[in-house]
Protein backbone atom coordinates (compact mmCIF):
# COMPACT_ATOMS: atom_id res chain seq x y z
CA UNK A 1 0.00 0.00 0.00
CA UNK A 2 1.21 3.58 -0.70
CA UNK A 3 1.92 5.96 1.97
CA UNK A 4 -1.00 7.41 2.65
CA UNK A 5 -1.67 11.50 1.60
CA UNK A 6 -4.27 13.77 1.05
CA UNK A 7 -4.81 13.93 -2.70
CA UNK A 8 -8.69 14.08 -3.74
CA UNK A 9 -8.57 10.84 -5.49
CA UNK A 10 -7.14 9.22 -2.51
CA UNK A 11 -9.17 10.70 0.22
CA UNK A 12 -12.58 9.24 -2.03
CA UNK A 13 -11.10 6.01 -2.34
CA UNK A 14 -10.98 6.11 1.59
CA UNK A 15 -14.44 7.11 2.16
CA UNK A 16 -16.03 4.48 -0.23
CA UNK A 17 -14.00 2.21 1.76
CA UNK A 18 -15.25 2.98 5.23
CA UNK A 19 -18.39 1.86 4.56
CA UNK A 20 -17.49 -1.49 2.29
CA UNK A 21 -14.21 -3.15 4.15
CA UNK A 22 -15.04 -1.76 8.15
CA UNK A 23 -13.65 -3.25 11.10
CA UNK A 24 -16.18 -4.73 13.86
CA UNK A 25 -13.55 -3.71 16.49
CA UNK A 26 -11.66 -0.94 17.99
CA UNK A 27 -9.02 -4.20 18.00
CA UNK A 28 -9.58 -5.25 14.47
CA UNK A 29 -8.71 -1.83 13.27
CA UNK A 30 -5.91 -1.44 14.45
CA UNK A 31 -5.01 -5.24 13.84
CA UNK A 32 -5.95 -4.58 10.05
CA UNK A 33 -4.30 -1.66 9.41
CA UNK A 34 -1.69 -1.56 6.78
CA UNK A 35 2.22 -0.36 7.53
CA UNK A 36 3.92 0.88 4.51
CA UNK A 37 7.22 2.02 4.16
CA UNK A 38 10.57 3.56 1.72
CA UNK A 39 14.09 3.05 1.93
CA UNK A 40 15.96 5.78 -0.26
CA UNK A 41 19.37 7.10 -1.23
CA UNK A 42 19.79 10.05 -2.88
CA UNK A 43 22.60 11.97 -5.12
CA UNK A 44 22.97 15.35 -5.59
CA UNK A 45 25.48 17.13 -7.93
CA UNK A 46 24.84 21.40 -8.16
CA UNK A 47 26.94 23.74 -9.86
CA UNK A 48 26.61 27.14 -10.86
CA UNK A 49 23.23 29.01 -10.03
CA UNK A 50 19.74 28.18 -11.85
CA UNK A 51 18.47 31.85 -11.74
CA UNK A 52 21.58 33.85 -11.47
CA UNK A 53 19.56 35.85 -8.30
CA UNK A 54 21.65 38.72 -6.70
CA UNK A 55 21.46 36.63 -3.76
CA UNK A 56 23.08 33.60 -4.65
CA UNK A 57 25.78 35.31 -6.58
CA UNK A 58 29.81 34.01 -5.94
CA UNK A 59 30.23 37.15 -4.06
CA UNK A 60 26.95 36.24 -1.42
CA UNK A 61 28.81 32.91 -0.99
CA UNK A 62 31.93 34.01 0.42
CA UNK A 63 33.72 34.41 -2.77
CA UNK A 64 33.26 31.10 -3.86
CA UNK A 65 31.25 29.09 -6.92
CA UNK A 66 28.39 27.63 -6.07
CA UNK A 67 29.68 23.72 -6.49
CA UNK A 68 28.67 21.30 -4.20
CA UNK A 69 27.55 17.60 -4.08
CA UNK A 70 25.14 15.40 -1.27
CA UNK A 71 24.61 12.04 -0.75
CA UNK A 72 21.41 11.29 1.60
CA UNK A 73 19.76 8.49 3.02
CA UNK A 74 16.48 8.16 4.41
CA UNK A 75 13.56 6.39 5.68
CA UNK A 76 10.03 6.88 5.74
CA UNK A 77 7.25 4.52 7.15
CA UNK A 78 4.06 4.98 7.42
CA UNK A 79 0.32 3.64 9.31
CA UNK A 80 -3.21 3.85 8.68
CA UNK A 81 -5.81 1.64 10.91
CA UNK A 82 -8.68 0.15 9.19
CA UNK A 83 -11.84 1.79 9.17
CA UNK A 84 -14.04 1.13 12.23
CA UNK A 85 -17.58 3.34 12.30
CA UNK A 86 -16.14 5.85 9.97
CA UNK A 87 -12.84 6.58 11.47
CA UNK A 88 -9.49 6.42 10.59
CA UNK A 89 -5.97 7.15 12.86
CA UNK A 90 -2.82 7.64 10.27
CA UNK A 91 0.71 8.59 10.95
CA UNK A 92 3.88 8.81 8.90
CA UNK A 93 7.74 9.21 9.70
CA UNK A 94 10.09 10.80 7.48
CA UNK A 95 14.15 10.74 8.04
CA UNK A 96 17.11 12.28 6.45
CA UNK A 97 20.59 12.08 7.08
CA UNK A 98 23.75 13.05 5.21
CA UNK A 99 26.40 11.46 6.88
CA UNK A 100 29.02 12.43 4.14
CA UNK A 101 28.45 16.66 3.92
CA UNK A 102 31.21 18.71 3.42
CA UNK A 103 31.25 22.41 4.11
CA UNK A 104 30.32 23.27 0.60
CA UNK A 105 27.11 20.92 0.79
CA UNK A 106 26.04 22.42 4.32
CA UNK A 107 25.97 25.76 2.87
CA UNK A 108 24.00 25.26 -0.80
CA UNK A 109 21.99 22.63 0.01
CA UNK A 110 21.01 23.77 3.70
CA UNK A 111 17.24 24.93 2.48
CA UNK A 112 16.57 21.83 0.68
CA UNK A 113 18.75 18.42 1.18
CA UNK A 114 21.19 19.47 4.29
CA UNK A 115 18.88 18.77 7.03
CA UNK A 116 19.43 15.55 9.36
CA UNK A 117 16.87 13.76 11.83
CA UNK A 118 12.98 12.76 11.49
CA UNK A 119 9.65 14.60 11.77
CA UNK A 120 6.29 13.20 12.25
CA UNK A 121 4.72 14.51 9.38
CA UNK A 122 1.74 12.54 9.57
CA UNK A 123 -0.59 12.07 12.72
CA UNK A 124 -4.56 12.46 11.87
CA UNK A 125 -7.58 11.28 12.24
CA UNK A 126 -9.78 10.71 9.61
CA UNK A 127 -13.63 10.23 9.13
CA UNK A 128 -16.25 9.47 6.24
CA UNK A 129 -19.75 9.41 6.03
CA UNK A 130 -21.51 9.19 2.55
CA UNK A 131 -20.15 10.87 0.26
CA UNK A 132 -17.94 13.74 2.80
CA UNK A 133 -14.70 12.75 4.44
CA UNK A 134 -12.72 15.21 7.16
CA UNK A 135 -9.71 14.67 7.85
CA UNK A 136 -7.68 16.27 10.99
CA UNK A 137 -4.34 16.86 12.43
CA UNK A 138 -0.58 16.83 10.40
CA UNK A 139 -1.34 16.21 7.00
CA UNK A 140 0.04 15.78 3.34
CA UNK A 141 -2.38 17.96 0.92
CA UNK A 142 -2.17 17.71 -2.87
CA UNK A 143 -4.06 20.26 -4.47
CA UNK A 144 -3.11 23.08 -7.25
CA UNK A 145 -2.76 25.84 -4.63
CA UNK A 146 -1.70 23.98 -1.54
CA UNK A 147 0.82 21.14 -2.14
CA UNK A 148 3.77 20.05 -0.13
CA UNK A 149 6.51 19.04 -2.63
CA UNK A 150 8.37 15.66 -2.51
CA UNK A 151 11.29 16.34 -4.87
CA UNK A 152 13.64 16.19 -2.30
CA UNK A 153 14.41 13.80 0.95
CA UNK A 154 11.81 15.47 3.26
CA UNK A 155 8.23 16.09 1.87
CA UNK A 156 6.90 19.04 3.19
CA UNK A 157 3.23 18.94 5.21
CA UNK A 158 0.88 20.96 6.86
CA UNK A 159 -1.49 21.02 10.30
CA UNK A 160 -4.93 21.63 9.96
CA UNK A 161 -8.44 20.21 8.97
CA UNK A 162 -9.70 19.31 5.53
CA UNK A 163 -13.06 18.59 4.29
CA UNK A 164 -14.19 17.10 0.81
CA UNK A 165 -17.86 16.23 -0.35
CA UNK A 166 -18.70 14.60 -3.85
CA UNK A 167 -22.57 14.15 -2.97
CA UNK A 168 -22.78 16.39 -6.35
CA UNK A 169 -22.81 14.43 -9.87
CA UNK A 170 -19.19 14.92 -11.24
CA UNK A 171 -18.40 16.87 -8.58
CA UNK A 172 -15.41 17.29 -6.00
CA UNK A 173 -15.78 20.03 -3.28
CA UNK A 174 -13.35 20.59 -0.49
CA UNK A 175 -12.47 23.52 2.13
CA UNK A 176 -9.40 23.89 4.32
CA UNK A 177 -7.56 25.44 7.06
CA UNK A 178 -4.24 25.29 8.05
CA UNK A 179 -2.16 26.27 11.15
CA UNK A 180 0.53 25.00 11.07
CA UNK A 181 3.49 24.11 8.00
CA UNK A 182 6.38 21.93 7.89
CA UNK A 183 9.21 22.58 5.11
CA UNK A 184 12.04 20.36 4.19
CA UNK A 185 14.84 21.82 6.30
CA UNK A 186 15.10 23.81 9.74
CA UNK A 187 16.62 26.41 6.99
CA UNK A 188 13.39 26.64 4.82
CA UNK A 189 11.85 29.55 5.62
CA UNK A 190 14.07 32.34 4.98
CA UNK A 191 14.35 36.23 4.90
CA UNK A 192 11.02 35.56 2.05
CA UNK A 193 8.75 34.11 4.52
CA UNK A 194 9.62 36.41 7.61
CA UNK A 195 12.15 34.24 9.58
CA UNK A 196 15.83 34.38 9.43
CA UNK A 197 17.74 31.60 7.85
CA UNK A 198 20.01 29.30 9.95
CA UNK A 199 22.12 26.80 9.35
CA UNK A 200 21.62 24.30 12.12
CA UNK A 201 21.30 21.31 10.01
CA UNK A 202 18.09 19.47 11.05
CA UNK A 203 14.82 18.19 9.48
CA UNK A 204 12.05 20.93 9.57
CA UNK A 205 9.58 20.56 12.58
CA UNK A 206 6.41 22.20 12.53
CA UNK A 207 6.25 25.57 12.96
CA UNK A 208 2.87 27.89 14.01
CA UNK A 209 1.83 30.29 11.02
CA UNK A 210 0.33 32.62 13.67
CA UNK A 211 4.12 33.10 14.38
CA UNK A 212 5.43 33.47 10.81
CA UNK A 213 2.21 36.18 9.69
CA UNK A 214 -0.28 36.04 12.81
CA UNK A 215 -2.40 34.12 10.36
CA UNK A 216 -3.81 31.08 9.40
CA UNK A 217 -4.44 29.64 5.87
CA UNK A 218 -7.34 28.78 4.07
CA UNK A 219 -8.66 27.22 0.84
CA UNK A 220 -12.08 26.29 -1.16
CA UNK A 221 -11.72 24.18 -4.27
CA UNK A 222 -14.21 22.97 -6.61
CA UNK A 223 -13.49 19.81 -9.25
CA UNK A 224 -16.39 19.25 -12.22
CA UNK A 225 -16.08 16.74 -14.88
CA UNK A 226 -19.50 17.24 -16.29
CA UNK A 227 -18.57 17.52 -19.62
CA UNK A 228 -17.12 14.58 -20.91
CA UNK A 229 -13.25 14.56 -21.35
CA UNK A 230 -13.23 17.88 -19.47
CA UNK A 231 -11.79 18.68 -15.63
CA UNK A 232 -12.89 22.11 -14.73
CA UNK A 233 -10.55 23.13 -11.54
CA UNK A 234 -11.04 26.68 -9.51
CA UNK A 235 -9.30 27.05 -5.90
CA UNK A 236 -8.37 30.25 -3.51
CA UNK A 237 -6.07 29.66 -1.45
CA UNK A 238 -5.84 32.60 1.43
CA UNK A 239 -3.25 33.40 3.87
CA UNK A 240 -4.00 36.57 5.86
CA UNK A 241 -0.91 39.36 6.47
CA UNK A 242 0.31 37.16 3.43
CA UNK A 243 -1.34 36.67 -0.30
CA UNK A 244 -4.47 36.00 -1.21
CA UNK A 245 -4.48 33.24 -4.64
CA UNK A 246 -6.63 32.17 -7.13
CA UNK A 247 -6.51 29.97 -9.30
CA UNK A 248 -8.70 28.43 -12.56
CA UNK A 249 -7.99 25.70 -15.22
CA UNK A 250 -9.65 23.75 -17.78
CA UNK A 251 -8.25 20.84 -19.51
CA UNK A 252 -9.28 18.51 -21.76
CA UNK A 253 -8.21 14.97 -22.58
CA UNK A 254 -9.52 12.69 -25.74
CA UNK A 255 -8.03 9.04 -27.21
CA UNK A 256 -8.89 7.84 -30.75
CA UNK A 257 -6.93 4.57 -31.43
CA UNK A 258 -3.35 4.93 -30.72
CA UNK A 259 -3.47 8.54 -30.54
CA UNK A 260 -4.11 10.33 -27.15
CA UNK A 261 -4.21 14.16 -27.37
CA UNK A 262 -5.29 16.75 -25.10
CA UNK A 263 -5.60 20.68 -24.96
CA UNK A 264 -5.72 22.99 -21.15
CA UNK A 265 -5.36 26.75 -20.45
CA UNK A 266 -5.11 28.14 -16.73
CA UNK A 267 -5.01 31.29 -15.20
CA UNK A 268 -3.82 32.56 -11.79
CA UNK A 269 -4.02 35.88 -9.61
CA UNK A 270 -2.09 36.28 -7.03
CA UNK A 271 -3.11 39.85 -4.43
CA UNK A 272 -0.57 40.81 -1.83
CA UNK A 273 -1.79 41.60 1.66
CA UNK A 274 2.23 42.44 2.68
CA UNK A 275 4.11 44.96 1.69
CA UNK A 276 7.29 44.16 3.69
CA UNK A 277 7.50 40.44 2.83
CA UNK A 278 6.59 40.95 -0.78
CA UNK A 279 7.66 43.95 -1.82
CA UNK A 280 4.95 45.12 -3.74
CA UNK A 281 0.99 45.90 -3.28
CA UNK A 282 0.44 45.16 -7.11
CA UNK A 283 -1.35 42.04 -8.13
CA UNK A 284 0.09 39.43 -9.82
CA UNK A 285 -1.41 37.50 -12.97
CA UNK A 286 -0.49 34.64 -14.68
CA UNK A 287 -2.01 32.22 -17.68
CA UNK A 288 -0.46 29.61 -19.93
CA UNK A 289 -1.70 26.95 -22.14
CA UNK A 290 -1.12 23.67 -22.82
CA UNK A 291 -0.85 21.10 -25.73
CA UNK A 292 -0.53 17.26 -25.14
CA UNK A 293 -0.09 14.87 -27.74
CA UNK A 294 1.01 11.25 -28.10
CA UNK A 295 1.07 7.81 -30.25
CA UNK A 296 0.90 4.78 -28.03
CA UNK A 297 3.72 5.09 -25.32
CA UNK A 298 4.97 7.85 -27.09
CA UNK A 299 4.15 11.35 -24.98
CA UNK A 300 4.82 14.95 -26.06
CA UNK A 301 3.86 18.27 -25.04
CA UNK A 302 4.10 22.02 -25.85
CA UNK A 303 3.48 24.10 -22.66
CA UNK A 304 3.50 28.17 -22.46
CA UNK A 305 3.19 30.55 -19.44
CA UNK A 306 3.18 34.09 -19.17
CA UNK A 307 3.27 36.56 -15.99
CA UNK A 308 2.57 40.06 -16.39
CA UNK A 309 4.56 42.76 -15.69
CA UNK A 310 2.56 43.98 -12.79
CA UNK A 311 4.14 41.66 -9.70
CA UNK A 312 5.19 38.15 -9.85
CA UNK A 313 2.99 35.23 -8.29
CA UNK A 314 5.58 33.42 -6.33
CA UNK A 315 3.92 32.00 -3.36
CA UNK A 316 4.70 30.87 0.16
CA UNK A 317 7.91 28.76 0.52
CA UNK A 318 8.17 27.77 -3.69
CA UNK A 319 5.51 27.66 -6.21
CA UNK A 320 2.76 29.61 -6.11
CA UNK A 321 0.71 29.24 -3.63
CA UNK A 322 1.56 27.49 -0.41
CA UNK A 323 4.30 25.20 -0.18
CA UNK A 324 6.90 23.70 -3.35
CA UNK A 325 4.33 21.47 -4.82
CA UNK A 326 2.23 24.44 -6.03
CA UNK A 327 3.46 24.45 -9.27
CA UNK A 328 0.53 25.69 -11.25
CA UNK A 329 2.65 26.52 -14.42
CA UNK A 330 2.39 24.74 -17.23
CA UNK A 331 6.05 25.27 -18.87
CA UNK A 332 8.49 24.24 -15.91
CA UNK A 333 11.63 22.37 -16.04
CA UNK A 334 11.75 18.18 -15.07
CA UNK A 335 14.08 18.80 -11.96
CA UNK A 336 14.75 22.20 -10.56
CA UNK A 337 11.57 24.19 -11.38
CA UNK A 338 12.79 27.39 -9.91
CA UNK A 339 12.04 30.80 -12.22
CA UNK A 340 8.66 30.42 -13.63
CA UNK A 341 6.93 32.62 -11.59
CA UNK A 342 8.88 35.94 -11.99
CA UNK A 343 7.03 39.12 -12.74
CA UNK A 344 6.83 40.39 -16.80
CA UNK A 345 8.55 37.01 -17.56
CA UNK A 346 7.30 34.38 -20.35
CA UNK A 347 8.39 30.94 -20.58
CA UNK A 348 7.99 27.56 -22.95
CA UNK A 349 8.34 23.83 -22.47
CA UNK A 350 8.88 21.38 -24.95
CA UNK A 351 8.98 17.40 -23.83
CA UNK A 352 9.11 14.30 -25.17
CA UNK A 353 9.06 10.89 -23.75
CA UNK A 354 8.73 7.39 -24.07
CA UNK A 355 7.64 4.58 -21.73
CA UNK A 356 9.14 1.23 -22.68
CA UNK A 357 6.74 -0.49 -20.50
CA UNK A 358 8.55 -4.15 -21.19
CA UNK A 359 11.33 -3.31 -19.22
CA UNK A 360 9.78 -1.11 -16.92
CA UNK A 361 11.77 2.10 -18.33
CA UNK A 362 10.66 5.62 -19.08
CA UNK A 363 12.77 7.86 -20.96
CA UNK A 364 12.85 11.30 -22.17
CA UNK A 365 13.82 14.95 -22.79
CA UNK A 366 12.57 18.64 -21.85
CA UNK A 367 13.59 21.86 -22.79
CA UNK A 368 12.15 24.77 -21.06
CA UNK A 369 13.20 28.60 -21.60
CA UNK A 370 12.49 31.77 -19.37
CA UNK A 371 12.63 35.25 -20.48
CA UNK A 372 12.41 38.15 -18.09
CA UNK A 373 11.92 41.40 -20.15
CA UNK A 374 11.62 43.48 -16.75
CA UNK A 375 14.65 45.25 -16.21
CA UNK A 376 13.06 45.89 -12.22
CA UNK A 377 12.87 42.61 -11.82
CA UNK A 378 16.71 42.04 -11.84
CA UNK A 379 17.02 38.38 -13.17
CA UNK A 380 18.27 36.69 -15.88
CA UNK A 381 17.38 34.77 -19.05
CA UNK A 382 17.15 31.22 -18.90
CA UNK A 383 17.56 27.85 -20.46
CA UNK A 384 16.89 24.48 -18.70
CA UNK A 385 17.79 21.42 -20.68
CA UNK A 386 16.34 18.20 -19.38
CA UNK A 387 17.09 14.45 -19.75
CA UNK A 388 15.77 12.30 -17.70
CA UNK A 389 14.88 8.12 -16.51
CA UNK A 390 12.61 6.42 -14.68
CA UNK A 391 13.29 2.66 -14.15
CA UNK A 392 11.03 0.51 -12.20
CA UNK A 393 12.60 -3.31 -11.62
CA UNK A 394 10.40 -5.96 -11.35
CA UNK A 395 10.52 -9.78 -10.01
CA UNK A 396 12.79 -10.28 -6.98
CA UNK A 397 13.73 -6.60 -6.72
CA UNK A 398 9.63 -5.11 -7.23
CA UNK A 399 9.68 -2.32 -5.60
CA UNK A 400 12.69 -1.33 -6.32
CA UNK A 401 13.03 1.97 -8.75
CA UNK A 402 15.49 4.75 -9.96
CA UNK A 403 15.24 8.02 -11.04
CA UNK A 404 17.87 10.11 -12.85
CA UNK A 405 18.18 13.87 -14.33
CA UNK A 406 20.50 15.66 -15.72
CA UNK A 407 19.72 19.46 -16.00
CA UNK A 408 21.84 21.67 -17.86
CA UNK A 409 21.20 25.47 -17.12
CA UNK A 410 21.89 28.06 -20.22
CA UNK A 411 21.19 31.16 -21.87
CA UNK A 412 22.21 34.18 -18.99
CA UNK A 413 23.01 31.97 -16.42
CA UNK A 414 25.66 28.09 -16.22
CA UNK A 415 26.01 25.58 -14.62
CA UNK A 416 23.82 21.76 -14.09
CA UNK A 417 22.25 19.88 -11.08
CA UNK A 418 22.17 16.13 -11.69
CA UNK A 419 19.44 13.76 -9.47
CA UNK A 420 20.13 10.32 -8.58
CA UNK A 421 17.58 8.50 -6.74
CA UNK A 422 17.24 4.99 -5.75
CA UNK A 423 13.82 4.05 -3.82
CA UNK A 424 12.59 0.95 -2.65
CA UNK A 425 8.90 0.93 -1.13
CA UNK A 426 7.06 -1.99 0.40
Amino acid sequence: MKLAKLSLAAMVVAGLASSSFAADTLADAFKNGKVSGELRAWYFDREGSATADPDKTAANKGGKDINADIFNVGVILGYVTDSFYGFKLGATVQSNYAPFADSDAKADFNTDEYGSGAVLSEAYIQYSIGNTTAKVGRQFISTPLVNGSGSRMIKQAFEGAVLLNTDLPQTTLAAGVVTKYQGRTSSSLTGAQGVATSNDGDVAGFTSLESLVDAYAYTLLAINKSIPGTTLTAQWAGLDNYADFYYLEAAYAGKAGEISYGLAANYELRSPDNLTLLKTDEDGTMYGAKVDFGYGDLKTYVAYTKVTDDAAIGGFDGGAGFGGGAQTAFAKAYSSKTGTYDRDSKAYSVDANYNFKAIGLLAGARYTGVKVDSAAANLKDRGYTDVYMQYAFSGALKGFSTDVSYQDWSKDVDGHDFWFKANYKF
